[in-house]
Order: structure tokens, then sequence, then C-alpha cells
């Protein structure tokens, strides 16, 4: 199969990358990345290396005509994971999250009308259900997003199931829950609590930490996305969650015990507006079609503060980016520290 994978420099896009291209050996990968703060080559470069005659990059704008254009020419599919991902940044700049998250996806899907693909895969998220106070939701449930990036996200989800039904184009959607592993920008819970904590930075939660989380390591995302694409029906949507439901603040915890680090770095600050305070899918549907976790979450968050204390060079090189610098002063740096008072 030959795929064009957008947003593969990304996260979870780059660990995609690297899962296909080493379980299909005929398989043949473009990445179309627009190198914003959260795309990085580095993430890549061992894909470069090991695979140089089915892997190629080219840098794009999935939002621009001219390059979706010439990077989705001669594909048989089109896996998307090109997003405005972060909610934090959603909510200081809603156009970028609106931009990427719906105009970018009209684009990719015009692209893929015109070339004719076979698969259309559409990377999504558990946050477009909006908050789940009991239960799991459902493919079928309806869509409440809270914030500007889950809004663009569950537009993106609807015109993929637009045009399946208008245009009979072979389109999927998946929604994973709260990913987590190596190559995971630094703006994320887990590895902005590693960094912090390796640096003994005071370590900032959101309002008591009690909000709940289901935890998916990337492997097992990766592998989700990738049996919908060879397996999953036209026109449905498929949850991809971890099984893993965790208070924010009992992972912050996990992780300064695994790290030797004390508990007193942890500083609970003003919360983020519209928080949600739980998500929960339920897998039935991909489970399905055979896919399961490869791992339990302790395994995997031991593994994934492994590779970040052995990565440091990575990951301090893009906490040096001015723009990081930036966004964090503009995120914390007003925020109070509460009392217990306030927590309560």
């Amino acid at each position: 199969m030959k795929i064009l994978v957008t947003g593969g420099a990304g996260f979870i896009g780059s660990n995609f990358v690297r899962y296909v291209l080493q379980r299909y050996p005929d398989d043949e990968v473009r990445v179309l990345d627009k190198l914003t703060y959260a795309g990085n080559l580095d993430n890549l470069l061992d894909v470069e290396a090991d695979y140089p005659s089915r892997y190629s990059f080219q840098q794009g704008d999935i939002a621009n005509r001219e390059d979706v254009a010439r990077a989705s020419d001669g594909k048989q599919a089109i896996v998307n994971f090109a997003a405005e991902s972060h909610v934090d940044r959603s909510i200081m700049d809603p156009a970028s999250a609106i931009t990427t998250n719906v105009l970018g996806v009209y684009e990719l899907l015009e692209a893929a009308r015109s070339i004719k693909v076979e698969r259309f895969v559409h990377v999504s998220t558990d946050e477009v259900y909006g908050a789940v106070p009991e239960g799991a939701s459902g493919e079928d449930d309806r869509l409440r997003p809270r914030s500007p990036y889950s809004a663009g996200k569950a537009g993106g989800d609807l015109l993929v199931y637009a045009y399946y039904v208008t245009y009979g184009l072979p389109a999927m959607v998946t929604r994973g829950s709260n990913t987590f592993g190596p190559c995971q920008y630094p703006e994320k819970l887990i590895p902005i609590v590693i960094a912090d904590a390796l640096d003994s930075e005071p370590i900032k939660v959101y309002g008591d930490g009690r909000q709940v989380r289901d935890w998916l390591y990337v492997e097992d995302h990766c592998a989700g996305i990738d049996l919908v694409l060879r397996k999953g029906t036209p026109g449905e949507a498929y949850n991809v969650g971890g099984g893993n439901e965790r208070f924010n603040i009992d992972v912050v915890t996990a992780i300064l015990d695994q790290l030797g680090q004390p508990r007193s770095l942890i500083r609970f600050v003003e919360d983020r507006p519209g928080h949600d305070l739980r998500y929960c899918v339920d897998s039935a549907r991909l489970e399905a079609l055979g896919w399961d976790r490869s791992r339990d979450f302790t395994t995997a968050l031991r593994a994934t503060v492994d590779w970040y204390v052995s990565h440091q060079g990575w990951w301090r090189k893009l906490r040096g980016d001015p723009d990081y610098q930036t966004y964090y002063d503009r995120n914390y740096g007003s925020r109070a520290v509460l009392s217990p008072t306030d927590r309560s």
C-alpha cells in the first residue's frame, strides 16, 4: 500500500510511520507535515535511515490545496494525523485550531476524492464527546465538544462522514483516548511532568488534579489505527481506548515516585476554562476487529519515563526554543497557586 501520512512528523504520526514500515515490507509512506512547533524531523531520523527506499518527506500544509495535491499524487490511502492538538493552545489561539482541524480536513477530503483513494482514515479524539461523568462513550453518541480544539476535531469528523455519504469516499474515523509514549512534545501532561521533575521544577497541576483520563500507549494507538486502515468499514467511527482510567494527580505522583523526586514539587494551580472532568470510550467495535492493548499502564508509563530520561537531548532542544518558553509563561505564568480550601 502507498500511504500518505499527514502530520507524520508529530508524536502519534511519527510512531505510526515507524509502526507501518516495520510491519509491512511492501508498504511505502510519504509524510506531509507543516513542521509547526510540534512537528519534528528528529522524530523520523531513524525511519529515514532504515527505510530510504520506502519513506519520503514533504513539508507542507494540509490547508494548502497545492501542497496536498503534490503529496497525495499516486497514493492509495491517506491517514490524517495533522492537527492543532493542544487544548491550552486552542484556548489562547482558536483560529489555528479551526483552520487546520476543519479547513485542512476539507482539503484532504477533496484531494482524496479527486485521486479516488482506496482508504481514508481521519485520526480524531475522545474529546469530541465532551465530558463523560459516568459510563463510556460509544461511536454513535452525540458529539458535545467543549473546547476550540475538540470543536474543530468534531467538525473534521462530521466532514469525513459527509464525504462518505455524499460522495462514497471510503473514509473512517478513529477516536483515541489520552495517548502517551516516546516523542510526545513536552506540553502534554506526562512529558511536561517528566521534564519539570528531572529539573526539580514545580509541577503545576490544574485544580485538584482529580480530572480522569483514560491513558493509551502510543504503540497500541497506532495498532488500532492501522487495523482500521486495513479492515475498518467505510463510514464507521472506531474508538481506541486505553482501558486505564487514572486521576491526573495519580499519574503525576507515579512519575515523581519513579524518578525519585519529592511530591512537594507539586503546585495546584488555577484550572483552565471548561476543563472536562472525565473522558471514557467504549472500544468494543475496534476489539471486534481483533484489536487489543499490548501492555498495562504501569509498564507503559515506566517505559515512557525511561525514554525521556535517556533522550534528554531530544526534549531539552524543544524546551530551549523561545516559542516553548513563550507558551509556557503565557499558559502558566498568571495561574494562581491554590490553597487547600480553593482546591476543594
